[in-house]
């Protein structure tokens, strides 16, 4: 196979079966992982979930992770907030001519740990190339099948006055490390991606908790919009304490530099959850006995008083409205 990627790569011949075997397959195989027009799988028990997401960040590959690793947390960390245990995936990658194969391969290695790691199968994916400069290096979209456990009902619809508010962990890690990863500022600072697949946390949760009312991936926008967003869908106002909200203290000490709110940066391996302010403890201890939850915290409460709005209380004991996500936010991940 050549160093780079080819037209030829992506036009369904010889050359397309090759890449397809001596990379994705290698990479990525399991028995259900197929060379025909759609995967046979066997049928899940009870209701199931699909979801499906384009990643297109640039660059490619940052501290903690890189673009196929993104896209395997993503849909399944997506799955897992409507109570799905991740079962199948399927993959699309849009290449750009001339992309190195040895890179293409670091993704897929990627792909195929972090598979292993979230207990998840590809079984189907599609490989086209575009023309240089028609994509930036590689695009990947994926979607997803899971499970959903029996008796569980998560929607950011199902906020009730009085649950407890609780990430699983710091926040605005990835959105600040993929703004120090383009060196547009001249910033250098420590910043890991939280980027990781928290089906494991969330199975734990619902373990102790099977009331638990919301699950809610922290991605674009961060734990801000979220915020919001259930605000909105529930009716409900929110309070949150500035002061229990985890950040960590590089990710601290960038965006005050920058005039940045880590509140409206985006996470990839922490969740917002809302519970019945008696659960509210036992989730947390479940979420600190995972791996990638061990910051968990109760930040707030949700309220019936102002409703649509989310009031923070400062760390001198005055409150204040956190501003409303506008139209952009920065920095833009995709």
């Amino acid at each position: 196979m050549s160093d780079v990627i080819t037209l030829a790569h992506g036009s369904g011949g010889r050359k397309t079966s090759e890449l397809i075997a001596e990379l994705f397959k290698k990479n990525l195989g399991n028995e259900y992982f197929t060379a025909d027009d759609a995967a046979v799988m066997p049928k899940p028990e009870g209701k199931i979930a699909m979801s499906t997401d384009g990643f297109i960040v640039s660059p490619w590959e940052f501290p903690g992770g890189n673009i196929g690793k993104l896209s395997i947390c993503g849909t399944v960390n997506d799955l897992a907030c409507m109570g799905a245990k991740p079962l199948y995936l399927t993959c699309s990658y849009i290449v750009e001519e001339g992309f190195p194969v040895a890179d293409l391969e670091k993704i897929a290695e990627a792909m195929g740990e972090t598979c292993k790691k979230a207990g998840v199968k590809i079984v189907a994916g599609d490989t086209k190339v575009a023309g240089k400069g028609q994509v930036d290096k590689v695009f990947i979209t994926t979607a997803g099948v899971g499970v959903i456990k029996e008796g569980v009902n998560l929607s950011g619809a199902n906020a009730k006055p009085g649950d407890k508010i609780i990430v699983t962990g710091d926040v605005g890690r990835h959105g600040t490390c993929i703004l120090l990863a383009r060196d547009e500022y001249g910033i250098e600072a420590d910043v890991k991606s939280d980027c990781a697949p928290l089906w494991d946390a969330v199975d734990a949760v619902l373990e102790v908790c099977p009331e638990m009312h919301v699950i809610r991936d922290a991605t674009r926008g961060g734990v801000g919009t979220v915020l919001y967003e259930i605000c909105d869908q529930s009716d409900v106002g929110i309070d949150i304490n500035s002061e229990a909200v985890p950040v960590a203290p590089e990710v601290r000490g960038v965006t005050g530099m920058l005039g940045l709110e880590p509140l409206y940066l985006a996470c990839e391996g922490t969740m917002v959850m809302m519970c019945p302010a008696e659960y509210a403890d036992k989730v947390v201890e479940a979420l600190q006995k995972t791996e990638h939850a061990k910051g968990a915290a109760i930040i707030g409460e949700v309220t019936s008083e102002n409703k649509g709005r989310v009031v923070m209380t400062t760390g001198i004991g005055g409150k204040t409205y956190l501003p409303q996500p506008g139209n952009e936010l920065l920095p833009r991940i995709c």
